[in-house]
């Protein structure tokens, strides 16, 4: 009998008791050295046990808004299965897959990105479900998974999603409103079941883009003007942000800052669902109020996940794609060999892209063409690194200027790959997107004229000169790097097969 039937014949079923079982998850998430952080929802308040042959972490799950979720630290003293017991149960690992393992996590040698991932019936195969299946068939693992934006898409939802809200409610539009709501489409993002095991085995880190909270999230102060007089923004953004908090940040987070985490326990002390709804909407209120940002040390090398949506600072004259400029600066120009920062919108986009960004902000602030300006920004998405100038023009500076020998951009957002790199440096910009959710032709036409014709860009003066080597690819992929002390190999992967690759 195996260990999972035996536990599961014991007296909660004899009794006839409710048992536990595990909504998402487990999820492997950050893992600092010998210290494995493992983060999961449940159906029901219970005890969790998470163990290995030689380590065992226990813990409680607290509840937010009515769901029970649970983040256990595990010693990880070498490459071993774990397994998961809700109270006293076993629920993990299922048949069908190899086992979840946890190892020491020191030094980063491979990672794997990619942004952009669509459930439901449109979209095509899943690249990132299509890499599981490869791994799950005695592939090797890689070090690290990055998701960079648009884990959920809370702006196009599946018939399943819709479904669910004309049946939990009976008013209101068909958008996304309430903690409860994000809660499911979570765990529809997240219930695939191959994606499922590669991310209870590969350690993840996240950050959000617009669709984890709706298209153009934050582009403007006049879109955030317009977006105040919809009567149920104020609750969906307060719930996305909530939500954002409980499934992706808090698995971003070391050990010290999470026991330092003053909302964290008074969740974990049964009434913080007040105290994250405040949280929620002071963050999105006063973007200084909040770091999404974070890194993460492997020896030499420095990963930098940017938020580059939530923090921004607005205001005509005084716009800026990251908030917190100082922690940023001084984090990114940090003394390591490589510099691998995580942003879900690119810096090195196509040239001709990149000028007519630059070009729509001021015209945005001038007061003849202005509102004309505004319209095409929004309609045409122009709201990367290059329609925040002096952000754009400090970024450049902290590259050229910064210690490390190599230095990788990771970007997705735009719904094509490409690799581009900067003129002279060590300094390339990967993009990968979309996992899942491709672009249309008219679209694809335009993005791939406008990197063909970048070459008419290049009188312009520009605080960096970048070209692209690579790309664009327009199907949905994931990305593979492979880092060693000479070389970086990159490897785009759609349906599991490479599409392109570059030794850099």
């Amino acid at each position: 009998m195996s260990r999972i039937a035996g536990k599961r014949l014991g007296f909660s079923y004899l009794w006839g008791m409710d048992v536990p079982e595990l909504v998402v998850g487990p999820m492997l998430r950050r893992v600092d050295g010998d210290l494995a952080t493992i983060w999961m929802e449940t159906s029901a308040p219970c005890a969790v046990t998470v163990a290995t042959v030689d380590a065992r972490a226990e813990e409680h799950t607290f509840t937010v808004h009515g769901h029970h979720y649970v983040v256990l630290d595990l010693p990880v003293h070498s490459s071993v299965p774990y397994w998961v017991e809700l109270d006293g149960a076993e629920v993990w690992p299922v048949p069908g897959f190899p086992p979840s393992v946890v190892r020491p996590l020191d030094s980063l040698r491979t990672f794997v990105f990619g942004s952009c991932r669509r459930v439901g019936p449109a979209g095509g195969e899943d690249a990132l479900s299509a890499y599981a299946v490869g791994r799950a068939g005695a592939g090797e693992l890689p070090d690290l998974l990055l998701m960079l934006g648009d884990q959920v898409y809370a702006d196009e939802l599946t018939p399943d999603m819709i479904a669910y809200i004309r049946k939990h409610r009976d008013d209101g539009p068909d958008e996304v409103v309430s903690f409860d709501e994000y809660a499911e489409l979570y765990r529809q993002a997240w219930s695939d079941p191959t994606v499922r095991w590669l991310m209870s085995t590969v350690p993840t880190l996240m950050i959000f883009d617009d669709h984890d909270i709706r298209d153009d999230w934050n582009t403007s102060l006049a879109w955030r003007e317009k977006m105040a007089q919809v009567p149920w923004w104020p609750r969906r953004i307060v719930s996305g942000l909530g939500s954002y908090y409980v499934y992706q940040h808090l698995g971003n987070l070391p050990k010290h800052l999470r026991d330092a985490d003053p909302i964290l326990a008074a969740l974990k002390a049964g009434d913080g669902d007040e105290r994250l709804d405040e949280f929620a909407a002071r963050a999105d209120a006063d973007p200084g109020s909040a770091r999404w940002s974070y890194y993460q040390d492997f020896g030499r090398t420095r990963l930098l996940m940017a938020d580059s949506r939530a923090g921004r600072l607005l205001e005509p004259g005084k716009r800026r794609i990251l908030g917190d400029w100082d922690w940023f600066e001084q984090t990114a120009s940090a003394d390591v060999d490589t510099l691998v920062m995580g942003s879900s919108l690119p810096a090195m986009l196509p040239s001709l892209i990149h000028h007519a960004e630059r070009w729509n902000e001021w015209a945005c602030e001038n007061r003849v063409v202005g509102r004309a300006a505004e319209w095409l920004r929004q309609f045409l998405d122009l709201e990367h690194w290059a329609a925040f100038r002096w952000s754009f023009d400090d970024l450049a500076r902290i590259l050229t200027s910064a210690p490390a020998r190599r230095i990788l951009l990771l970007s997705g957002d735009v719904h094509y790959s490409y690799l581009a790199t900067v003129k002279g440096r060590p300094i390339h910009q990967l993009v990968c997107s979309p996992i899942r959710n491709p672009l249309g032709a008219p679209l694809r036409w335009a993005n791939a004229f406008a990197a063909a014709l970048a070459f008419l860009t290049h009188m312009i003066k520009s605080s960096l000169r970048w070209k692209i080597w690579r790309g664009p690819w327009f199907g949905n992929m994931v990305t593979a790097v492979e880092l060693t002390p000479e070389q970086t190999s990159v490897t785009w992967l759609g349906s599991g097969a490479p599409v392109g690759s570059q030794v850099l």
